[in-house]
């Protein structure tokens, strides 16, 4: 990738040397530029060039600077089209087939970047590429690239004309978004995606942000204290430190082959929880191959029957043994493990499962929800969950390289920084689930990246709409236990006090077993209902009912809420599930909740002085049934403010 970018540059050098004139790749056939305000055109050229810029019925001249750099504004276009751009100096560039209309930038991780097919696979993809006719909906995939730089121009990629043959490799969440404004606006609609899966919010802002905020100036301090160079070098004997301190010693060309085997000793194996990614367990930043060990007692019942082996999901590939018999591998991070196994593996008394997990980079290890680790022989499910033996095989062959979420501002610079140029109606946002360990920081790190978006695009407060986390994990992970989704997306709701925001709530439309829910169509839906309530001024509840004050009266707690639209609906049965209530020794308990017009009410047996309300808080917030009328479920939300689980968790840069 280094080669190629520097092959690039080169390139860009040698051309304005001689004095042709560039664009950025971001322009291109079939793109789509803003309707209704000022258009930015820019490039670079040999220093004092003239060029020409002609597009519809405007021409502007303006002269390549002391650096090879040149701007124009065009005055605002409505939409329409297809257009052709000219840029005119020592060469030309022609540019064919543009649409003038609306355009939104698509970003976050994995549940922005998530195609339709591919990897994808969203609820009914194969009819939903097959319907995909709409030449009006303009896709550009920014290539998932890294720089410690900030970036002139982008890496590559083109804009695709959505149709059956491209629309599977659209996210899936912009395209359902696109297609709705489209749908309702009759204007083409234009969808810069740059996301890339499993990164952090960090990633994407820029070291010019952190220096500006007190709380997050540390992370600036650290970046001139420890360049990115030398925290590599410090990475890579961390790593190495790490291992021995767990394992004892190291032998990345050890034999392996008896690693699987029932009869193998592993007695002087250390252990590590499992669900749970091993950075956080002791071995940070290392990518490569770690064998995992289980010893298990069958019965003599079950030995020899048909069983079932989950591992919910790993991050990013392995092969699963039982007794040094393989029963299935996964080629993955995203894809639940669910492994068949025969007949006759199964032994009674002692048997062994071995597992063993390639991570090519991020985290590593097993992960998702404890319930889903297990062993089912018939009627008889034998939790996995908890500790299990492991040992690190090899470290991967340089993986001292740049991760995403190895460096501060990588992504920034390298992903967004190239387009901040481009105008834009808005920017669209699905991210957090990397966060949720940091949740209560995401307080402040995610309105810093807003902001700080909105000040380099120098578009002003441009309407910025996310996606509240979904449904995922346990509910053992609650109230009671800690819930880090429950404290992302409040933290999430929080960033709502920014001006020009909108949140859309998926709770309802997740899957605890699944982080990427295929049901992409509703997502892009609610985002879309926000930005055509917002900006494009159209009428009716657009948004989920959201908690606005309390007043407790002796035993009983009123809520009062906003968007709650023409009235509330009970989903799936008459009772409302989801609420929760507590008295001052901090205890929730299921509680009863009825309807009162535009208020809940809220009791429980036994609470006779509640002080605190709340409901659908653990990472599986599926319990929650209550909408308003218009199909938009409740925001998780809680009344009291104790503190969570993640209030002492901060940023490091690498970790």
């Amino acid at each position: 990738m280094k080669k190629t970018i520097a092959f690039l540059l080169a390139g860009m050098l040698t051309a304005t040397a001689f004095g042709n004139i560039m664009l950025p790749k971001i322009f291109g056939d079939n793109m789509v530029l803003q309707r209704s305000k000022p258009i930015a055109i820019w490039g670079w050229a040999a220093p004092g060039e003239k060029v020409t810029v002609q597009f519809n019925k405007q021409t502007k001249n303006t002269i390549a600077g002391a650096a090879g750099k040149w701007m124009v504004s065009l005055a605002a276009e409505n939409a329409g089209g297809p257009f052709e751009l000219t840029v005119k100096g020592s060469n030309e560039i022609d540019i064919k087939n543009i649409l003038v209309g609306e355009v939104w930038v698509c970003s976050g991780q994995s549940n922005m970047e998530m195609p339709i097919e591919g990897w994808g696979k969203i609820n009914n993809y194969q009819q939903e590429i097959a319907g995909a006719n709409y030449p009006m909906i303009r896709h550009f995939k920014v290539p998932n690239t890294t720089s410690t730089k900030l970036k002139d121009d982008l890496a590559g990629g083109d804009w695709k004309v959505c149709s059956p043959v491209t629309a599977g490799d659209f996210s899936a969440t912009a395209y359902f978004f696109a297609r709705e404004l489209y749908n309702k606006l009759k204007v083409p609609i234009g969808l810069v995606n740059t996301s890339w899966g499993g990164t952090q919010s960090e990633a994407w802002t820029s070291e010019k942000a952190f220096d500006s905020n007190p709380e997050m100036k540390y992370v600036a301090t650290a970046m001139k204290s420890s360049p990115l160079e030398k925290n590599m070098q410090e990475r890579s004997q961390l790593v190495l430190t790490s291992i021995t301190k767990l394992q004892g010693d190291f032998d990345g060309a050890a034999n392996t082959s008896d690693w699987k085997n029932n009869d193998f000793d592993d007695s002087k194996w250390p252990a590590m929880k499992v669900p749970g990614v091993w950075e956080s367990q002791g071995l940070p930043n290392l990518d490569g191959t770690v064998w995992f060990r289980k010893t298990i007692t069958i019965s003599d019942a079950d030995a020899g029957k048909v069983a079932v082996l989950e591992l919910s999901l790993i991050d990013d590939n392995d092969e699963a043994y039982i007794n040094g018999v393989k029963v299935g591998s996964t080629t993955g991070y995203n894809i639940p493990r669910k492994y068949t196994v025969a007949a006759g593996i199964l032994k009674a008394g002692k048997n062994t499962i071995a597992v063993k997990i390639e991570d090519t980079g991020g985290g590593g290890g097993i992960d998702g929800d404890a319930a889903l680790v297990k062993l089912t022989i018939g009627d008889n499910v034998l939790p996995l969950a908890g500790d299990w033996l492991f040992r690190v095989a090899s470290i991967k062959a340089g993986s001292t390289g740049i991760g995403p979420n190895d460096y501060p501002s990588l992504l920034f610079n390298a992903m967004l920084n190239p387009i901040i140029n481009y105008t834009i109606r808005g920017a669209i946002w699905y991210q957090g689930e990397t966060n949720a360990g940091r949740a209560y920081q995401y307080r402040t790190a995610f309105p810093l990246m807003i902001t700080d978006w909105r000040q380099h695009f120098k578009q002003g407060n441009f309407p910025f709409y996310f996606v509240q986390l979904s449904t995922f994990g346990s509910a053992a992970a609650n109230s009671n236990t800690g819930s880090d989704w429950g404290e992302l997306r409040e933290a999430q709701a929080m960033a709502l006090s920014l001006p020009n925001t909108g949140m859309a709530v998926t709770t309802d439309i997740g899957n605890p077993a699944d982080i990427h829910p295929k049901n992409k169509q509703d997502v892009g839906k609610r985002l879309a209902r926000i930005a055509l309530h917002d900006v494009y001024k159209t009428t009716g509840e657009y948004n989920s009912p959201m908690y606005a004050a309390l007043k407790t009266t002796a035993n009983k707690t009123a809520l009062s809420f906003t968007h709650t639209g023409t009235g509330w609906l009970i989903k799936d049965n008459n009772t409302i599930t989801g609420f929760e209530i507590a008295g001052a020794d901090k205890k929730f308990v299921p509680a009863e909740a009825v309807i009162a017009g535009n208020t809940i009410i809220v009791s429980a047996d036994g609470i006779l002085q509640p002080v605190a309300v709340r409901y659908n808080w653990a990472n599986d917030a599926s319990a929650g049934n209550l909408f308003n009328k218009e199909g938009f479920p409740l925001a998780p939300f809680r009344t009291d403010k104790w503190e969570g689980i993640t209030v002492k968790n901060k940023y490091s840069i690498g970790l």
